[in-house]
């Protein structure tokens, strides 16, 4: 069973919960989830399957969307509803004021996790610690906030919609706010409503979940995964070649890569590869191949099998 299941977490579960709950269901061993969710948290939760765990890494690094609650006059230890409160105030910011200070948490900055989080600290969990009362020091991250919309406000809360890069913390986010404003403010209530290319209108409910065989035929196939990653297609040759680790050229190629001919300029990722989906002439996706960006650019055009699938 190969592919990627996307599930909506329901709130005061953890993520592990619904990957042992699909195990059960679908009788696979190699389940995993592609980002962790709190359990305060709902929403997309995408879990790859069989051989599908072998493209976690492309996964958890794409960028996420929420709908977040947050609650102003309120701090805790956690910085959500379900921590230990610090402080507590009546003076409430107006929509204008926090239109203002969202506004400043938008764009490239350095983010300070929560110290109730799954960063390691001397080889332990932050969140360990912090619950023995042990300080907690975590370094800065660099994150991304392409979104961060004010979509409704009450007397004690915001409504507000956030994309932001991988490894960022909404709880963290609505701390700053919170500080921004003047009051103080912690996470009420969040939902995921997307997780890089798994969206909300693909996932399944819990009851459906623990039906394995309905489960299963909302699977997306590995053919369909990695949508914006370029692709090519492989002779019989070339696929042999796949099963053997070697790698493969233009010549062993019955479709070049579509946005990668040879010679072109690509962006690579962080570590200074591009990625290339390798199909054989089946239509199965048998590997992801990878060239330097510091490769050769002349005719020749040559992806090392880095990920195979068969």
């Amino acid at each position: 069973m190969d592919g990627v299941l996307v599930v909506d977490k329901l709130g005061g579960m953890t993520s592990h919960d619904v990957v042992d709950l699909a195990r059960r269901s679908l009788g696979e061993r190699r389940i995993g989830h592609t980002g962790t969710l709190d359990p305060l948290a709902t929403g997309v939760l995408p879990l790859a399957c069989g051989r599908a765990t072998r493209l976690v890494r492309f996964f958890l690094s794409s960028d996420k969307a929420y709908e977040a609650t947050i609650r102003f006059g309120l701090t805790t230890d956690t910085y959500d509803i379900t921590g230990r409160e610090l402080t507590r105030s009546t003076d409430l910011p107006t929509p204008e004021a926090i239109e203002a200070a969202l506004d400043t948490l938008r764009g490239e900055y350095l983010q300070t996790p929560p110290a109730y989080s799954a960063k390691k600290v001397g080889g332990r969990r932050a969140y360990a610690l912090a619950r023995q009362d042990t300080p907690v020091v975590l370094a800065p991250v660099p994150v991304r906030v392409s979104r961060a919309d004010l979509l409704q406000c009450t007397d004690e809360s915001a409504h507000v919609a956030i994309t932001c890069s991988a490894g960022f913390y909404v709880r963290s986010f609505a701390h700053a706010l919170g500080e921004r404003v003047g009051s103080g403010a912690c996470l009420e209530a969040l939902r995921r409503t997307r997780s890089g290319d798994f969206a909300l209108d693909e996932a399944i409910d819990l009851e459906t979940l623990r039906h394995g065989p309905d489960a299963s035929a909302h699977m997306i196939p590995l053919e369909q995964l990695l949508p914006g990653m370029p692709a090519a297609r492989l002779s019989s040759t070339g696929r042999a070649r796949i099963s053997h680790g070697q790698e493969v050229e233009s010549s062993h190629m019955l479709a070049l890569p579509s946005r990668l001919e040879a010679g072109a300029a690509d962006t690579p990722d962080a570590d200074g590869y591009t990625w290339v989906r390798l199909f054989d002439d089946t239509g199965q996706l048998v590997a992801l191949g990878r060239r330097s960006a510091a490769g050769p650019t002349d005719e020749s055009l040559a992806l090392h099998p880095a990920v195979v699938l068969i």
